[in-house]
């Protein structure tokens, strides 16, 4: 099975794998003055921005706004930066590739977990601006942990596919910057779903970004444990695309060097 192999390969080059980890984690900020402090006050300043920006027309009819729009920023950001990353991840490694063996797997997947820890350093900043805006704190804070597992299993089957299709269609890069342009609109970010009529609700529904982020503002925001049918659907569809991800990345792989 191809996941078997997936998971003997991830054990024989997980030393590998966390020093470039290391690498995407510390270079990101290098050169500038505060380093990796950037990891805090990015999603602080961007979560600033959209409540002053947003707040006057949502803030009123949305319990605790920040918060509501932090939760959102948090997880979209590290879907669209995670995938981002993967995409190009394999044309960015391509002088090592056509040198040494690694399996190339280890470029995308290094990438995202890069963001990962991005987005682990953040919780730093959510607990604050939870404590900061009398948002409760509950045991029930603890089971935002299955939205964001899901979220980043769902996360590595999109980087797979997306890395295996830019390396043969190399505008992928650009279209795919509009299309998460358009799924950060799609995700309610900065409004509340409340506004959308209820025969359109389920298009939001239907994007496992916005199950995963509506799952980790009910366990945040809400101090309840995520939906569990919306949870389902987000498990589902993250076990169907991780699946994919493996399936297409080893189909296509032996081709890669040829494209690069």
């Amino acid at each position: 099975m191809l996941e078997h192999r997936f998971i003997a390969n991830f054990t024989k080059y997980r030393f590998l794998l966390v020093e470039l980890v290391k690498r995407d984690v510390f270079v990101k900020y290098r050169g500038s003055t505060l380093g990796i402090l950037w990891s805090f006050l990015n999603p602080l300043l961007q979560t600033i921005v959209m409540v002053f920006v947003f707040g006057f027309l949502f803030g009123r009819n949305t319990p605790n706004f920040p918060i509501y729009v932090l939760t959102g920023r948090l997880g979209f950001s590290f879907f669209s930066a995670a995938t981002k990353g993967a995409m190009n991840s394999i044309r960015k490694g391509s002088s090592i590739m056509k040198k040494i063996y690694i399996p190339k797997y280890v470029y995308p997947l290094s990438t995202i977990l890069s963001e990962t820890v991005t987005l682990l350093l953040s919780m730093i900043i959510l607990a604050l601006a939870m404590f900061f805006t009398n948002c409760p704190f509950s045991i029930y804070n603890l089971s935002a942990v299955l939205p964001l597992f899901f979220l980043f299993i769902f996360t590595i089957g999109c980087g797979l596919i997306l890395a295996s299709v830019n390396v043969y269609f190399k505008d992928m890069t650009y279209l795919y910057g509009v299309f998460t342009q358009l799924l950060m609109y799609g995700c309610a970010i900065f409004y509340p779903i409340t506004i959308i009529p209820e025969k359109y609700t389920i298009i939001f529904y239907a994007n496992p970004v916005f199950c995963a982020i509506s799952g980790f503002r009910d366990a945040i925001l809400l101090g309840t444990f995520p939906n569990l049918n919306v949870l389902l659907y987000l498990v589902i569809i993250s076990i169907l695309t991780f699946v994919t991800g493996i399936i297409v990345f080893y189909k296509t792989q032996d081709k890669f060097i040829l494209h690069i």
